[in-house]
């Protein structure tokens, strides 16, 4: 999910980025507040084809058995990032090791250790999701990161994390499938038109 800056009130004594994230989103229920290079950023809530999207995502998941006793396929999870002090993300989409519950680090985030795969679905900002949490994802050492772009109608699958982004970035098309490795904990490959046919908005 993409989303936009936005500038915390200087007003009085300074609010922390947490309290300022955490007061964002009492104030906004339903969007998306994240902490990314020391910036408070907000997405706005998922239209329909983001959600069917992501629904179509987590089938090919769950039929692999993922969701079961060594891991889990969750929507929305918090991810603590060692990027800044209190950086975090909250991916659309992860799968993480089963025992994800014992990793809590703070603000309902959790060690990116346990974290097999993150993956997002673009929305308008796709340049966030694209470029900013490549290199915020790398960082925290997640194995895989995969990005269904709906903009471009593309699947990114990244692996191989380096300090400032991923050593392998393939692109997949329409027509094609998009496997991933194996490291998630089974054999899982994407289709690319059904993915961008389900994030696509009706004309």
């Amino acid at each position: 999910m993409s989303a936009a800056a936005v500038e915390h009130p200087c007003d009085g004594e300074p609010e922390t980025l947490l309290e300022t994230a955490n007061r964002l989103m009492e104030q906004l229920p339903g969007h998306r507040v994240e902490i990314i290079g020391g910036l408070v950023t907000v997405a706005p809530p998922p239209d329909g084809p983001h959600a069917k999207a992501l629904t179509t995502l987590m089938v090919p998941f769950l039929s692999a058995g993922l969701h079961g006793e060594e891991s889990n396929v969750l929507q929305g999870i918090g991810l603590w990032l060692p990027s800044g002090p209190e950086d975090y993300v909250i991916p659309d989409l992860a799968i993480v090791d089963a025992d994800f519950d014992e990793h809590l680090i703070e603000n309902n985030c959790y060690d990116p250790a346990c974290f097999r795969l993150v993956l997002e679905v673009t929305s308008g900002n796709y340049q966030t999701d694209l470029r900013h949490k490549v290199a915020a994802y790398a960082q925290a050492k997640i194995p895989v990161y995969v990005i269904v772009d709906r903009k471009h109608g593309r699947v990114h699958v990244l692996t191989d994390p380096l300090p400032a982004g991923y050593d392998r970035h393939e692109v997949y098309a329409p027509g094609q499938k998009a496997p991933l490795p194996t490291s998630i904990g089974a054999e899982v490959s994407l289709d690319v038109e059904e993915l961008v046919r389900a994030g696509s908005p009706k004309r």
